[in-house]
């Protein structure tokens, strides 16, 4: 009996049997409201002693969450002392919510996740941010709503209580480093929205979109949190040479979901699958010989792409620009110029178009493309007209002179037809009973095509002559 009296003096003697077992700073221990005091929080940690969690930590706790507290309610406490100067067990429940959100953040940081934050200020490297209990920053380098090179303190006091979507990025508990970017959540965003949009777009959808970016190759379009391609084949039936001659950064526009690439997370739209193909009425819109109006798209070595203003396009070949020629054509035509042509020829089936300028752009529709065989008026001298048979080549010529179907000495081809109307009357007749299509004449009976001739009775095809009865072909005497 003795014994065991001594043995409860030398515990009650003992200071360190009052303390609480196993309870170390720095520790996370779950803990039971026991009682709310006005200026501080009882709480029982299952321990010898519980513990008092003082009025400075309380006003760290957010308001809302402060009045949530109640008797016998368990949160998580942080041990900041085990037995201060007052034999007291003193505990946080502010750094003990802090610990956990630590371990959030952590988990945030390895699942790639996104959350959002509340802007508080900012200082010389970007801004500061509230993350639930813990206090954050986010890198000038990794902000995206707002550029903070210009002016940075009217853009940064504009942030100031909003809310963005962040990703963590670097967790460093023990120097309570908390980096966020919102730059890697918009990337993060965006590849699940493209995943949804993968999942509900169909080919053959018809969607609005906004145009975000204008490349050589093409021109993005988002579609509502994900971008898709046009390519630059795909932005009109016409050529285009580079995106920007039919589109603007920030147009709304319609487009056709082209192909779905799921396994690369792609969308290739068209712009021009939604736009009147020129070809469907070509045949019956133009015809070869008619006279057109239209853009020069592009040129290259061997001439110059036209479209018209229904957006077909064809060939202005350098052989049939200005008057045939030209060597080469960038000194002629420029990208943008807009010309008036001629249609040489029209595949509608095979979507081809030529286009001249060698007929003339005055003379009707039908005069410029006559088929063979058809009549030509051909001015002669003296203001009188002589209809010609006009013939594609020399050897049909031949075969019409044959048959007697031209009245003048040779048959005319249709290059012919535009030398002679070109060709001004050269002299007056003033001859007596001669016979002259083109030239002067003062003999008496003579005949002369072409050419001045004195001579009585003499027959010069070209040339001047002066001889009684000589004959020459071209001689000058």
């Amino acid at each position: 009996m003795i014994d065991n009296t001594s043995d409860f003096e030398s515990m009650l003697n003992d200071p360190a049997s009052f303390a609480p077992a196993n309870l170390r700073r720095g520790e996370i221990r779950n803990a039971i409201i026991l009682e709310i005091r006005e200026r501080e929080i009882i709480v029982d940690l299952s321990a010898k002693q519980d513990g008092i969690v003082k009025s400075e930590d309380l006003e760290r706790l957010d308001e809302e969450f402060r009045k949530s507290l109640k008797s016998g309610m368990e949160v998580p406490v942080y041990i900041l002392n085990p037995r201060d100067q007052d034999d007291n067990l003193v505990v946080s429940i502010n750094m003990g919510l802090q610990r956990y959100d630590w371990e959030k953040a952590r988990q945030l940081m390895e699942r790639e996740e996104v959350d959002n934050v509340r802007v508080v200020g900012s200082n010389r490297g970007g801004i500061l941010v509230r993350w639930k209990r813990l206090e954050g920053f986010i890198p000038s380098s990794h902000l995206t709503s707002v550029n903070l090179s210009n002016d940075r303190r009217d853009a940064a006091s504009d942030l100031i209580g909003k809310d963005l979507v962040v990703k963590v990025i670097e967790v460093e508990q023990d120097r309570r480093r908390l980096i966020f970017s919102e730059r890697e959540a918009q990337k993060e965003w965006r590849a699940q929205q493209k995943a949804r949009l993968l999942a509900e777009l169909k080919e053959g959808d018809v969607v609005k979109g906004t145009v975000t970016g204008l490349r050589d190759f093409g021109a993005f379009v988002n579609l509502g949190g994900a971008d898709g391609l046009i390519h630059v084949s795909e932005l009109a039936w016409h050529r285009v040479d580079h995106p920007r001659d039919v589109l603007k950064v920030s147009q709304e526009i319609e487009v056709y979901v082209l192909s779905l690439d799921r396994a690369t997370n792609r969308i290739a739209l068209s712009r021009k699958r939604l736009l009147p193909d020129p070809w469907t009425d070509a045949a019956a819109r133009y015809h070869e010989g008619q006279v057109v109006e239209g853009s020069v798209t592009n040129v290259v070595d061997f001439g110059a792409f036209v479209a018209l203003d229904n957006g077909l396009e064809g060939l202005l070949h350098l052989s049939e620009m200005g008057d045939g020629s030209l060597k080469e054509p960038h000194s002629y035509v420029q990208k943008g110029d807009r010309l008036t042509l001629r249609i040489s020829h029209l595949e509608p089936e095979k979507r081809r178009v030529g286009f001249t300028q060698r007929w003339g752009m005055n003379a009707p529709d039908g005069a410029a493309a006559a088929a063979t065989g058809s009549a030509a008026t051909v001015p002669a001298e003296g203001g009188e007209a002589v209809t010609a048979t006009v013939a594609d080549t020399p050897a049909e010529a031949e075969m019409v002179n044959e048959g007697g179907a031209i009245a003048a000495t040779e048959a005319v081809t249709v290059a012919d037809v535009d030398v002679v109307v070109d060709t001004p009357a050269v002299a007056d007749t003033s001859s007596d009973g001669s016979d002259s299509s083109t030239g002067d004449s003062s003999s008496d009976g003579g005949d002369s095509s072409t050419g001045d001739s004195s001579s009585d009775g003499g027959d010069s095809s070209t040339g001047d002559s002066s001889s009684d009865g000589g004959d020459s072909s071209s001689a000058e005497s």
